[in-house]
């Protein structure tokens, strides 16, 4: 069976350094850790935090993100 995503507005920011978002947690001085519903990653700079659907955060590399998303109006 072949499926497609639905489309679904959330929320994401892009990470660079300790700050950019409140989720994500120290892991090194320069990569972060966030939990997420299917246990804990690694966040590194560039990388992209998005808000699921649920409420749910997870990372997202830069180049998945641009296939993947593209920019909605408010």
């Amino acid at each position: 069976m072949k499926v497609r995503k639905r489309p679904v507005v959330v929320e994401a920011t892009q990470w660079w350094k300790h700050g950019d978002h409140p989720e994500v947690r120290i892991h090194s001085p320069t990569q972060g850790f966030i939990t997420t519903l299917e246990g804990g990653h690694v966040v590194s700079p560039g990388d992209w935090v998005i808000r699921g659907v649920a409420g749910e955060y997870y990372p997202c590399k830069p180049e998945i993100f641009e296939k993947t998303y593209e920019k909605v109006d408010d």
